[in-house]
């Protein structure tokens, strides 16, 4: 399995005071993504700089949720076989059995036994 991106993200019904919050922190807006699920669900990447030059990354998702939800997103080159990793270890779809397929993109987030959670995703290389 590799893993190709590793950062926290929240899931909130209030993403645009908590996309304020990082931006007064210092974070910028680099990429959105809208229409997850075929719904009105979005997902804004934000990136810090620090004075030294390291990068820190948050994802901050708007949707439907009652409270929020800090989560790992982790960008992974395999979806199936991480997937099927982490359900070995115990993990369970957050969404069932649904997996959520953009085009350009395949991801779920996956609750392992003890509650925490891991948003994995498998950037499609060739899409439309």
């Amino acid at each position: 399995m590799k893993i190709t991106t590793f950062n926290p993200m929240i899931v909130t019904n209030d993403a645009e005071n908590v996309i304020k919050l990082f931006e007064d922190l210092g974070f910028e807006r680099r990429h959105m993504k809208t229409g997850i699920n075929d719904s009105d669900i979005s997902s804004v990447r934000m990136r810090y700089t620090g004075e030294d030059g390291k990068i820190f990354h948050v994802d901050i998702a708007s949707a439907p949720v009652p409270k929020d939800i800090t989560t790992i997103r982790m960008n992974i080159s395999d979806f199936d076989e991480t997937y099927s990793f982490l359900e070995d270890k115990g993990f369970k779809n957050a969404q069932g059995d649904k997996v959520t397929e953009t085009g350009s993109s395949k991801s779920t987030m996956m609750i392992s036994p003890t509650g925490f959670s891991i948003n994995i995703t498998e950037h499609i290389k060739n899409h439309d």
